[in-house]
């Protein structure tokens, strides 16, 4: 905090300068690149927001600032992520990047970013009233290199009508998210009720059970639903051998009681949420954030057709309930220009305010920042971002902050595909993982 106290006094100082004299309007350029879907504009525009809002509170203590933003939008995150890092490796990085937490270990490591508590004040309003578990998600090696922009949970959906077939009532589906936290309703049972909706001729072959079609965090959940850890209590990586075989062998039945294809992986998204909206799949797991896609595009009427729950158990004994939450977050490139940084802190700092982030929750189907925010009007009264709140995030975990987590992640990957489509068995996967990992990263990651 020091150095964003001292960046504070020499911005005043020029600032008073530049008041005292005739000096002409001050201009700053401030680009901001963000990788964001059709209903994410505000990963940019709160920006553009916050910079209007700023230029007014310098014309307020009459001074003048004018603020241009330059938005660059992606749309692949593979092409944003190898745009910032060679941009920030040749120097000529945005002001401002809008990426995954995941990516602040090696950006940081690479010299790309600054700690965001240099250049923004953690102890003010409205940075302070941050959920304390996104900051936490948000720090690296003891500091905050970044602020989120939102926050996000990755659920299990069940096709209500289909639930209700099989002998479900609506006081069971109203208490499904509540047996599900209490390990009562398992893996196993997400198997058994996929079959029996089959067996029924409710949804064709393949379909009791889809989960998302592309590699993404979602699947390390099955890993934590077997008691899976990512991390040890000294920051390094940790494979669990069980619960890999668990999270492996769980695809595997799915497979072979008929309910999940063995070629799923790499069906188109459009399909993907095409079946889904149209009840042709009786339970599948996906994002909080899909909810808008599914509703204003697909025109699902969500409450009437779908119950949402954490994703359950293993049901061995130290299986649990969990969710993943994999927060964007506003990161500060290194600059030469001192002030350019310190502006972007202020950017991001008002961008961060409750009535301007919640046009972006609402708007994409994310989760708040801030306790205030769940008192704006907006966010209040929206039904999918107050239940959703209440049910997942407080259960909520995420992927370290680990520079070797990339790697890990697809050598997982490659072993649950393996397993899956039936290239080796659960054990040569999980053993060809670990033999991978070992000789990768050495003693960055532990063995369990």
């Amino acid at each position: 905090m020091l150095h964003f106290r001292r960046t504070l006094t020499a911005l005043a100082a020029t600032s008073m300068l530049a008041a005292g004299s005739s000096a002409v309007a001050e201009e700053v350029t401030i680009s901001v690149w963000a990788n964001q879907g059709a209903t994410e504009n505000y990963r940019i525009d709160a920006i553009k927001i916050a910079a209007d809002l700023l230029e007014r509170e310098y014309e307020a203590r009459g001074e003048t600032l004018k603020i241009n933003v330059e938005g660059k939008v992606f749309t692949s995150w593979s092409e944003f992520k190898q745009a910032v890092t060679l941009a920030g490796e040749a120097g000529t990085a945005p002001n401002i990047v809008v990426s995954s937490h995941g990516d602040i270990a090696p950006w940081a490591q690479a010299g790309i970013i600054v700690p965001a508590e240099d250049y923004v004040d953690l102890d003010a309003w409205p940075l302070n009233d941050i959920y304390p578990n996104l900051l936490e998600i948000a720090t690296y090696e003891g500091q905050v290199w970044g602020i989120p922009q939102d926050a996000e949970s990755r659920p299990f959906f069940f096709w209500n009508d289909y639930m209700k077939a099989i002998g479900y009532t609506d006081e069971d589906l109203a208490e499904l998210a509540d047996r599900v936290r209490a390990g009562e309703y398992t893996l196993q049972n997400v198997l058994e009720d996929a079959k029996k909706m089959q067996d029924a001729g409710l949804v064709e072959p393949g379909k009791g059970f889809w989960p998302r079609p592309t590699k993404g965090g979602d699947f390390w959940q099955f890993y934590m639903s077997y008691g899976g850890e990512f991390a040890t209590d000294d920051g390094r990586l940790l494979f669990d051998r069980e619960a890999m075989k668990g999270a492996y062998q769980f695809f595997v039945d799915a497979v072979n009681l008929g309910v999940t294809r063995k070629n799923h992986l790499g069906t188109p998204w459009d399909q993907w949420h095409g079946a889904l909206t149209s009840g042709q799949v009786g339970i599948w797991h996906g994002g909080t954030w899909q909810y808008s896609e599914w509703t204003k595009k697909y025109g699902l009427d969500f409450f009437k057709n779908v119950t949402f729950t954490l994703i359950p158990s293993g049901g061995n004994e130290r299986g649990r309930a969990n969710t993943l939450t994999h927060p964007l977050v506003y990161l500060i490139t290194k600059q030469d220009s001192e002030k350019e940084m310190s502006i972007a802190g202020e950017l991001i700092t008002i961008a961060s305010e409750p009535r301007i982030n919640a046009l972006h929750a609402i708007k994409s189907a994310h989760l708040g920042i801030t306790r205030s925010e769940e008192k704006v009007s907006l966010y209040a009264n929206d039904r999918w971002t107050r239940e959703a709140t209440e049910v997942l995030l407080p259960y909520a975990t995420a992927a370290p902050n680990n520079p070797n987590f990339g790697q890990y992640f697809e050598v997982m990957m490659n072993g649950l595909q393996a397993a899956w489509t039936g290239q080796k068995t659960v054990e040569q996967a999980v053993a060809d993982a670990e033999k991978e990992l070992k000789a990768a990263l050495g003693d960055e990651i532990v063995f369990r």
